[in-house]
Protein backbone atom coordinates (compact mmCIF):
# COMPACT_ATOMS: atom_id res chain seq x y z
CA UNK A 1 0.00 0.00 0.00
CA UNK A 2 1.31 3.28 -0.91
CA UNK A 3 1.36 6.04 1.44
CA UNK A 4 -1.70 7.64 -0.24
CA UNK A 5 -3.57 4.87 -0.95
CA UNK A 6 -5.53 4.83 2.54
CA UNK A 7 -7.11 7.92 0.86
CA UNK A 8 -9.01 5.47 -0.93
CA UNK A 9 -10.29 3.47 1.70
CA UNK A 10 -14.05 3.88 2.94
CA UNK A 11 -16.34 2.26 5.13
CA UNK A 12 -18.55 0.42 2.78
CA UNK A 13 -15.54 -1.83 1.59
CA UNK A 14 -14.65 -2.01 5.19
CA UNK A 15 -18.25 -3.19 6.04
CA UNK A 16 -18.34 -5.52 3.20
CA UNK A 17 -14.59 -6.67 3.91
CA UNK A 18 -16.02 -7.77 7.38
CA UNK A 19 -19.37 -9.67 6.24
CA UNK A 20 -17.69 -11.68 4.03
CA UNK A 21 -15.19 -12.37 6.81
CA UNK A 22 -17.74 -13.35 9.15
CA UNK A 23 -20.03 -15.32 6.49
CA UNK A 24 -17.01 -17.02 4.85
CA UNK A 25 -18.84 -16.59 1.54
CA UNK A 26 -19.67 -14.14 -1.04
CA UNK A 27 -23.36 -14.86 -1.63
CA UNK A 28 -24.04 -15.03 2.29
CA UNK A 29 -22.36 -11.92 2.42
CA UNK A 30 -24.35 -10.37 -0.16
CA UNK A 31 -27.68 -11.93 0.94
CA UNK A 32 -27.13 -10.17 4.26
CA UNK A 33 -25.90 -7.03 2.86
CA UNK A 34 -29.02 -7.12 0.76
CA UNK A 35 -27.19 -6.31 -2.46
CA UNK A 36 -25.60 -8.39 -5.61
CA UNK A 37 -22.65 -10.97 -5.32
CA UNK A 38 -21.17 -8.85 -8.30
CA UNK A 39 -21.68 -5.92 -6.09
CA UNK A 40 -19.61 -7.47 -3.29
CA UNK A 41 -17.13 -8.96 -5.43
CA UNK A 42 -16.24 -5.84 -6.73
CA UNK A 43 -16.07 -3.98 -3.59
CA UNK A 44 -13.39 -7.14 -2.64
CA UNK A 45 -11.44 -6.35 -6.07
CA UNK A 46 -10.97 -2.27 -4.70
CA UNK A 47 -9.97 -3.39 -1.30
CA UNK A 48 -7.22 -5.58 -2.74
CA UNK A 49 -6.03 -3.54 -5.13
CA UNK A 50 -5.45 -0.87 -2.10
CA UNK A 51 -3.94 -3.16 0.33
CA UNK A 52 -2.03 -5.55 -2.08
CA UNK A 53 -3.32 -8.60 -0.35
CA UNK A 54 -6.08 -11.52 -1.59
CA UNK A 55 -7.65 -11.11 1.41
CA UNK A 56 -9.78 -14.50 0.72
CA UNK A 57 -8.47 -17.46 -1.16
CA UNK A 58 -10.26 -20.86 -2.39
CA UNK A 59 -10.49 -23.83 -0.10
CA UNK A 60 -12.57 -26.42 -1.53
CA UNK A 61 -16.60 -24.83 -2.29
CA UNK A 62 -15.67 -22.38 0.15
CA UNK A 63 -13.15 -19.62 0.71
CA UNK A 64 -10.99 -18.73 4.00
CA UNK A 65 -9.01 -15.14 4.93
CA UNK A 66 -5.19 -14.71 4.26
CA UNK A 67 -3.19 -14.24 7.13
CA UNK A 68 -3.29 -10.34 5.64
CA UNK A 69 -7.22 -10.58 6.22
CA UNK A 70 -6.53 -11.77 9.79
CA UNK A 71 -4.39 -9.07 10.56
CA UNK A 72 -6.63 -6.82 8.85
CA UNK A 73 -9.87 -7.71 10.29
CA UNK A 74 -9.67 -5.70 13.91
CA UNK A 75 -8.18 -2.92 12.25
CA UNK A 76 -11.31 -2.77 10.19
CA UNK A 77 -13.45 -2.71 13.19
CA UNK A 78 -11.45 -0.43 14.99
CA UNK A 79 -11.82 1.98 11.94
CA UNK A 80 -15.30 1.46 11.38
CA UNK A 81 -15.97 2.46 15.29
CA UNK A 82 -14.51 5.94 14.51
CA UNK A 83 -16.32 6.55 11.45
CA UNK A 84 -19.50 5.63 13.36
CA UNK A 85 -18.35 8.35 16.31
CA UNK A 86 -17.96 10.72 13.70
CA UNK A 87 -21.71 10.51 12.25
CA UNK A 88 -23.11 9.95 16.33
CA UNK A 89 -24.69 13.54 17.44
CA UNK A 90 -24.61 13.93 20.46
CA UNK A 91 -28.55 14.28 21.16
CA UNK A 92 -30.76 11.87 20.31
CA UNK A 93 -34.66 12.76 19.45
CA UNK A 94 -37.01 9.76 19.66
CA UNK A 95 -39.67 11.65 17.47
CA UNK A 96 -37.59 12.14 14.33
CA UNK A 97 -35.35 9.38 14.97
CA UNK A 98 -34.45 6.91 12.09
CA UNK A 99 -32.50 4.05 12.89
CA UNK A 100 -32.30 -0.42 13.01
CA UNK A 101 -31.53 -2.70 15.71
CA UNK A 102 -30.74 -6.05 15.95
CA UNK A 103 -31.88 -7.93 19.86
CA UNK A 104 -30.77 -11.43 20.19
CA UNK A 105 -33.03 -13.28 22.81
CA UNK A 106 -34.22 -17.25 23.20
CA UNK A 107 -37.68 -17.54 22.83
CA UNK A 108 -38.57 -17.16 26.20
CA UNK A 109 -37.20 -13.75 26.91
CA UNK A 110 -38.46 -12.68 23.42
CA UNK A 111 -42.15 -13.66 24.29
CA UNK A 112 -42.19 -11.70 27.89
CA UNK A 113 -39.91 -8.80 27.51
CA UNK A 114 -39.85 -7.43 23.52
CA UNK A 115 -43.61 -6.89 23.49
CA UNK A 116 -43.90 -4.33 26.23
CA UNK A 117 -40.45 -2.83 24.84
CA UNK A 118 -41.49 -2.43 21.49
CA UNK A 119 -45.33 -0.89 22.28
CA UNK A 120 -43.09 1.73 24.35
CA UNK A 121 -40.66 2.21 21.44
CA UNK A 122 -43.30 2.90 18.96
CA UNK A 123 -45.18 5.50 21.68
CA UNK A 124 -42.21 7.53 21.82
CA UNK A 125 -39.70 6.77 18.64
CA UNK A 126 -42.08 5.40 15.42
CA UNK A 127 -39.00 5.48 13.08
CA UNK A 128 -36.94 2.94 14.64
CA UNK A 129 -36.84 -0.37 13.64
CA UNK A 130 -36.23 -3.86 14.61
CA UNK A 131 -34.83 -7.49 13.96
CA UNK A 132 -34.81 -10.18 16.33
CA UNK A 133 -32.21 -13.01 16.42
CA UNK A 134 -31.50 -16.35 18.31
CA UNK A 135 -29.68 -15.42 20.89
CA UNK A 136 -26.82 -18.52 22.29
CA UNK A 137 -25.42 -16.80 25.43
CA UNK A 138 -21.92 -17.88 24.92
CA UNK A 139 -21.52 -16.54 21.32
CA UNK A 140 -20.40 -12.91 21.81
CA UNK A 141 -19.13 -12.30 18.33
CA UNK A 142 -22.46 -11.15 17.28
CA UNK A 143 -22.32 -8.28 19.52
CA UNK A 144 -18.47 -7.86 18.81
CA UNK A 145 -19.29 -8.39 15.01
CA UNK A 146 -22.06 -5.64 15.17
CA UNK A 147 -24.40 -8.07 13.97
CA UNK A 148 -26.51 -7.13 16.85
CA UNK A 149 -26.81 -4.07 19.46
CA UNK A 150 -28.25 -5.84 22.66
CA UNK A 151 -28.72 -9.57 23.65
CA UNK A 152 -31.05 -10.52 26.56
CA UNK A 153 -29.72 -13.54 28.25
CA UNK A 154 -29.17 -15.51 31.64
CA UNK A 155 -26.38 -15.78 33.24
CA UNK A 156 -23.86 -13.37 31.26
CA UNK A 157 -20.37 -14.92 31.20
CA UNK A 158 -17.31 -12.40 31.38
CA UNK A 159 -15.96 -10.42 29.01
CA UNK A 160 -13.89 -6.88 29.22
CA UNK A 161 -15.53 -5.50 26.25
CA UNK A 162 -19.25 -6.82 27.06
CA UNK A 163 -21.08 -4.53 29.25
CA UNK A 164 -24.12 -5.83 31.10
CA UNK A 165 -26.73 -4.56 33.45
CA UNK A 166 -29.41 -6.40 35.03
CA UNK A 167 -32.91 -6.51 34.02
CA UNK A 168 -35.16 -9.05 36.40
CA UNK A 169 -35.39 -11.78 38.50
CA UNK A 170 -37.08 -14.88 38.21
CA UNK A 171 -37.54 -18.14 39.86
CA UNK A 172 -38.29 -21.70 38.57
CA UNK A 173 -41.86 -23.11 39.03
CA UNK A 174 -43.37 -26.67 37.86
CA UNK A 175 -45.58 -26.55 35.58
CA UNK A 176 -49.08 -28.61 34.93
CA UNK A 177 -52.50 -29.14 33.95
CA UNK A 178 -54.68 -28.60 36.60
CA UNK A 179 -57.56 -30.36 34.79
CA UNK A 180 -55.42 -33.19 34.24
CA UNK A 181 -53.10 -33.84 37.80
CA UNK A 182 -52.35 -32.62 40.96
CA UNK A 183 -49.94 -30.52 41.86
CA UNK A 184 -46.60 -32.53 42.63
CA UNK A 185 -45.98 -30.83 46.30
CA UNK A 186 -43.52 -33.68 47.90
CA UNK A 187 -39.78 -34.55 46.15
CA UNK A 188 -41.75 -38.54 45.58
CA UNK A 189 -44.66 -36.99 43.56
CA UNK A 190 -42.25 -34.42 41.22
CA UNK A 191 -39.49 -37.35 40.78
CA UNK A 192 -42.26 -39.82 39.86
CA UNK A 193 -44.02 -37.69 37.04
CA UNK A 194 -43.12 -37.42 33.53
CA UNK A 195 -41.28 -33.66 32.37
CA UNK A 196 -40.99 -32.04 29.30
CA UNK A 197 -38.13 -30.08 29.11
CA UNK A 198 -36.20 -27.23 26.94
CA UNK A 199 -33.09 -28.14 25.41
CA UNK A 200 -32.33 -25.21 22.79
CA UNK A 201 -31.94 -25.80 19.32
CA UNK A 202 -32.09 -29.39 20.67
CA UNK A 203 -28.44 -30.26 22.26
CA UNK A 204 -27.89 -27.29 25.01
CA UNK A 205 -29.34 -28.17 28.49
CA UNK A 206 -30.56 -25.31 30.68
CA UNK A 207 -28.45 -24.24 33.59
CA UNK A 208 -31.06 -25.22 35.62
CA UNK A 209 -31.20 -28.74 34.40
CA UNK A 210 -27.59 -29.44 35.32
CA UNK A 211 -28.16 -27.96 39.05
CA UNK A 212 -31.06 -30.97 39.02
CA UNK A 213 -28.62 -33.49 38.20
CA UNK A 214 -26.37 -32.14 40.54
CA UNK A 215 -28.25 -32.32 42.91
CA UNK A 216 -28.69 -36.04 42.66
CA UNK A 217 -32.51 -35.62 41.62
CA UNK A 218 -33.18 -38.10 38.66
CA UNK A 219 -36.26 -36.97 36.54
CA UNK A 220 -37.62 -38.66 34.41
CA UNK A 221 -37.47 -36.88 30.71
CA UNK A 222 -40.70 -37.98 28.52
CA UNK A 223 -40.04 -35.28 26.05
CA UNK A 224 -37.05 -32.59 25.22
CA UNK A 225 -37.80 -29.46 23.22
CA UNK A 226 -35.29 -27.02 21.11
CA UNK A 227 -37.37 -24.22 22.47
CA UNK A 228 -40.25 -22.64 25.43
CA UNK A 229 -42.53 -21.22 23.18
CA UNK A 230 -43.84 -25.25 22.13
CA UNK A 231 -43.98 -26.55 25.69
CA UNK A 232 -47.60 -25.43 26.57
CA UNK A 233 -49.15 -27.31 23.65
CA UNK A 234 -47.35 -30.70 25.11
CA UNK A 235 -48.41 -30.01 28.89
CA UNK A 236 -51.99 -29.13 28.10
CA UNK A 237 -54.14 -31.89 28.82
CA UNK A 238 -51.76 -34.39 29.98
CA UNK A 239 -50.29 -35.72 33.28
CA UNK A 240 -46.92 -34.56 31.94
CA UNK A 241 -45.03 -31.52 33.95
CA UNK A 242 -42.15 -28.96 33.09
CA UNK A 243 -39.83 -26.80 35.30
CA UNK A 244 -39.53 -23.21 33.84
CA UNK A 245 -39.32 -19.62 34.84
CA UNK A 246 -42.07 -18.45 36.53
CA UNK A 247 -42.88 -15.43 34.69
CA UNK A 248 -43.35 -17.91 31.47
CA UNK A 249 -47.43 -17.79 32.62
CA UNK A 250 -48.00 -14.54 31.97
CA UNK A 251 -47.75 -15.85 27.57
CA UNK A 252 -45.89 -18.88 26.62
CA UNK A 253 -47.08 -21.30 29.37
CA UNK A 254 -50.81 -19.10 30.19
CA UNK A 255 -54.07 -20.99 31.58
CA UNK A 256 -51.65 -23.84 33.55
CA UNK A 257 -51.07 -23.57 37.11
CA UNK A 258 -47.89 -23.55 38.29
CA UNK A 259 -46.65 -25.26 41.93
CA UNK A 260 -43.42 -24.19 44.09
CA UNK A 261 -40.52 -26.72 44.00
CA UNK A 262 -40.15 -29.49 46.40
CA UNK A 263 -36.75 -28.10 46.51
CA UNK A 264 -34.43 -24.84 46.02
CA UNK A 265 -33.27 -23.59 43.22
CA UNK A 266 -31.01 -20.57 42.61
CA UNK A 267 -32.91 -17.89 41.13
CA UNK A 268 -32.36 -16.62 37.49
CA UNK A 269 -31.42 -12.98 36.51
CA UNK A 270 -31.45 -11.76 33.00
CA UNK A 271 -28.97 -9.47 31.43
CA UNK A 272 -28.69 -7.23 28.65
CA UNK A 273 -25.69 -6.97 27.29
CA UNK A 274 -23.93 -4.30 24.81
CA UNK A 275 -20.62 -3.89 23.35
CA UNK A 276 -18.49 -1.49 24.72
CA UNK A 277 -18.79 0.52 21.46
CA UNK A 278 -22.18 1.74 21.89
CA UNK A 279 -21.84 2.47 25.81
CA UNK A 280 -22.09 6.29 25.01
CA UNK A 281 -23.86 6.45 22.12
CA UNK A 282 -26.81 8.12 22.75
CA UNK A 283 -29.77 6.33 20.72
CA UNK A 284 -28.06 3.04 22.25
CA UNK A 285 -28.17 4.82 25.48
CA UNK A 286 -31.76 5.94 25.33
CA UNK A 287 -32.86 1.98 23.94
CA UNK A 288 -31.13 0.69 27.18
CA UNK A 289 -32.85 2.80 29.70
CA UNK A 290 -36.84 2.08 27.84
CA UNK A 291 -35.71 -1.19 28.02
CA UNK A 292 -34.62 -1.59 31.73
CA UNK A 293 -38.17 0.53 32.88
CA UNK A 294 -40.00 -2.09 30.57
CA UNK A 295 -38.78 -5.21 32.60
CA UNK A 296 -38.65 -2.52 36.01
CA UNK A 297 -42.08 -4.03 36.91
CA UNK A 298 -41.64 -7.61 36.79
CA UNK A 299 -38.03 -7.77 38.91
Amino acid sequence: MSELDYLRLDGKALHYFLVVHEEGSVSRAAERLGTSQSAVSHTLDKLRDITGDALFVRAGRGIVPTSGALDLVEKARASLDSLRNLTVSGEFDPATAKQHFFIATNDYQRDFILPDLFKRVRSEASGLTFGVLPAYYTKLDILREDRCQLMIVPSPPEATDIIQRRLLTDQYVCYYDPSCRKAPTTSEEYLSAQHVSVMLSGYRPLPMDKTIDDMGLKRDIFLTLPNFSGVLDFIRGTDLVATLPSLMGVNNMRGLATHSLPFELPEMDIYMLWHERYQATPSHRWLRQILAQSCSGND
